[in-house]
């Protein structure tokens, strides 16, 4: 991954390019002491992720990363605590608290090596693959569902409820949720062990809840919250 870094303290941006050098699936480009410098590196070229201090004169770490219309991905190192929550709320991949060691350094790195081999996976995924049509049996006929009207899937024993766009009764079939989810993009989910989300149709995710604009509040489980929240901010949707 091409990296680069951005820090106002030249002894941090020393420390931290041994560091990264060290690394082998890091090729560090540039260590930055100006955001304007690392802007015009980021326009440039292509910079999977960016380390950046966050307390800095002119404009901090944080405010860095949300002038960017396109960020990649971030690892923040500072020296306050207090930062941490602002930084995760952009989707940090991690938080270093200076003075950290090489150790903490390489597992940031992985962490956002296996962001980026997640993401990858997503680009790969053909949606032509994917049928745009679902005919389900439900009370004694077959129902023809438009796969991109789903909002969410509901399971019940042996029986899934498919909820969807506009309809006020969900339509209740034999079925399973690991069998759906095979025939489903990628952007339908499973982010419970009874549910299938359509990514595309939620109005916020509050408190490990996903919330549709008819206020259903669907919990995200413990085993699903990293993979939805890496689809999450790829797209940059928090």
């Amino acid at each position: 991954m091409n990296c680069i870094i951005l820090d106002d303290e030249p002894l941090a941006l020393l420390k931290l390019s041994e560091y990264i050098r060290q690394i082998p699936f890091l090729t560090l480009e540039k260590a930055c002491m100006e955001t304007q410098e690392a802007q015009a590196l980021l326009e440039e070229k292509n910079i999977d992720l960016l380390f950046t201090d966050i307390d800095m004169p002119g404009m901090n770490g944080i405010e860095f990363i949300r002038s960017l219309a396109r960020p990649p991905m971030a690892i923040f190192t500072t020296a306050y605590p207090s930062f941490a929550i602002d930084g995760f709320k952009l989707n940090a991949v991690d938080y270093l608290l200076k003075p950290f060691e090489f150790e903490d350094c390489l597992r940031a790195a992985q962490k956002a090596q296996k962001m980026k081999e997640l993401n990858q996976s997503f680009s790969k995924s053909n949606q032509s693959d994917y049928t745009e049509t679902l005919f389900v049996k439900s009370d004694y006929k077959v129902v023809r569902i438009d796969i991109e009207s789903i909002k969410y899937i509901e399971s019940m024993s042996e029986y899934v409820r498919i909820y969807i766009e506009g309809k006020e009764k969900p339509v209740i079939t034999l079925n399973s949720l690991q069998k759906l989810e095979a025939r489903l993009p990628p952007h339908f989910m499973r982010v419970h062990r009874s549910y299938i989300v359509n990514l595309q149709k939620i109005t916020e995710i509050s408190r490990l809840r996903i919330c549709f604009d008819d206020k259903k509040l669907i919990p995200i489980g413990d085993n699903y919250k990293e993979k939805v929240m890496n689809y999450i901010a790829r797209y940059g949707m928090l």
